[in-house]
């Protein structure tokens, strides 16, 4: 499993997190070309999402996606944080979700 992402409560726009969206089975890249790729994030432990980021593709063929935190997900209390990560397809390609969740601890300002 992937370290905890440590972000600061408050913080905006300048945390970028880049991903690279590969395959678990066989590890090849998965190409996003035309797709929407969104970081659903939450609480650990939440049902309820706190945000959801739409990701800014950097290079499709190779699976480069980059997501902005936005003022909303860095807003909630201190703690633990999860996110995944949803691939939508151009015209019926469908919906595929990465299976390993982020992992993020947000903490407060000094």
């Amino acid at each position: 499993m992937a370290e905890k992402i440590k972000l600061v409560r408050g913080d905006i726009n300048r945390p970028q997190i880049q991903a690279t969206l590969t395959d678990e089975n066989t590890g090849d890249v998965i190409d996003i070309t035309n797709a929407t790729v969104l970081l659903k994030f939450r609480q650990t432990g939440a049902t309820t999402l706190t945000d959801t980021i739409t990701g800014t593709i950097l290079d499709p063929t190779n699976g480069v996606v980059v997501f902005a935190m936005s003022q909303t997900a860095l807003a909630g209390e201190p703690g633990d944080y999860e996110g995944e990560i949803e691939v939508t397809f151009d015209a019926g390609g469908g919906v595929q979700t990465v299976y390993e969740l982020l992992k993020f601890f947000i903490r407060e300002q000094f």
